[in-house]
């Protein structure tokens, strides 16, 4: 049975998080391990929400909105980070970049990838510490400085050589469907070596195989939870791991030539999960930690509603699904995010580094969240335009 064990150290309501969890039955690792960051924290004292940020869908409230989280953001980590909970961040920075054209954005990435001199994470096999290279790819798009890819690609090079066991699947958790798959299908699109797709897309189904539950059409977090209940009885689906997986999918898609064998595997898996998340999407707007047990889950969780949302618009900005469906998802999703913006910037009601369904105070931050609300908005301003 893999387990987790996660160190969180308090300091006058900040909390620095070491994030160490060891998957004992295959000697994996399920988080990212790096050097001790600002990672998050969930102060304890009541907070005034924002009162210059609107819920309308218009380019300049959204564009607003992001700013202001982003800016609050930074300025609390202006040295960015590379694990994963600052690859998603990293990448949300790049989007808000674009967006807003803001280049100090982009440089505070451009920093952080220079300083790393573009490597990877040091668990060369492992998701997490893969998920940096969306970033470089990002960069290295705009710039087109072979040195921003060769090293992830010298050691993807070597990965996609060792053979496949799907009785042990790289990518044994749902969450890593985010962090690694983006980076093998644009290192694929960037270069024009269909290998690197071929190799995700052989491990993105043994791991669907083994964790999508084809009647809900949703992921269960890991093979642990695959007999696990809720306390109404009902199948255990975390939030967070399913943002994860149905943003993975929008991300890949991207990438994904038209005429790729398997585009229709992912076309269909995506319209399900979509399908699936916006029927559980809750009167103000969110989802709760817990899909199918709401009730147990009051408060909503905004780094989980932020991916679903951010995948969504960019279904319905690719054509892949309905406007006339998913536009009041999103909209609607959109105006529960904004509600938890604090007046000095924060996104709050993040749930904390985890794997399951769990209990948080509203004002609870953390970076990964500010990355997808970011990615969302981003999404948002583009579906705003039409």
């Amino acid at each position: 049975m893999r387990m987790g064990a996660f160190l969180i150290c308090e300091l006058t309501c900040i909390v620095v998080v070491c994030i160490s969890a060891v998957a004992q039955s295959q000697g994996q690792v399920a988080s990212a391990t790096g050097p001790s960051s600002l990672v998050g924290d969930s102060p304890e004292t009541t907070l005034p929400l924002a009162h210059d940020v609107s819920p309308v869908l218009r380019r300049r409230d959204i564009e607003h909105a992001m700013r202001k989280v982003a800016d609050w953001q930074l300025a609390r980590t202006p040295n960015l980070g590379s694990d994963w909970t600052f690859a998603v961040l990293d990448v949300g920075i790049l989007a808000a970049a674009d967006t807003l054209k803001a280049p100090a954005y982009r440089d505070a990435v451009f920093r952080m990838a220079q300083q790393r001199e573009w490597r990877l994470g040091t668990r060369t096999t492992h998701a997490d510490d893969q998920a940096v290279g969306q970033a470089y790819l990002r960069i290295f798009e705009q710039r087109k400085t072979l040195e921003m890819i060769q090293p992830a690609r010298k050691q993807f090079d070597d990965l996609k050589q060792q053979p496949d066991d799907p009785s042990a699947p790289v990518w044994w958790w749902c969450d890593a469907l985010f962090m690694a798959p983006p980076v093998w299908s644009g290192l694929s699109r960037v270069t024009g070596d269909r290998s690197y797709l071929d190799y995700m897309d052989r491990e993105w189904w043994i791991t669907s195989a083994k964790l999508y539950d084809h009647q809900e059409h949703l992921f269960f977090r890991d093979a642990n939870y695959l007999d696990r209940k809720e306390a109404n009885g009902k199948k255990l689906f975390w939030l967070r791991g399913n943002g994860w997986v149905l943003a993975g999918l929008a991300r890949v898609l991207e990438n994904m030539p038209a005429d790729y064998p398997a585009r229709d595997k992912y076309l269909t898996q995506y319209a399900e999960m979509a399908a699936s998340l916006a029927a559980l999407q809750q009167p103000d707007g969110l989802w709760r930690t817990g899909l199918l047990d709401e009730p147990a889950y009051p408060l909503p969780e905004t780094s989980g509603s932020a991916l679903v949302v951010y995948a969504l618009a960019w279904g319905i900005n690719h054509h892949c699904l309905s406007r006339a469906k998913y536009a009041p998802v999103v909209e609607k999703a959109w105006k529960g995010l904004i509600s938890h913006i604090y007046e000095d910037g924060r996104l709050g009601s993040i749930q904390p580094i985890g794997e399951k369904p769990d209990a948080f105070r509203p004002t609870s931050s953390y970076v990964y969240g500010v990355g997808a609300f970011l990615l969302a908005g981003s999404e948002l301003t583009r579906y705003a335009t039409r």
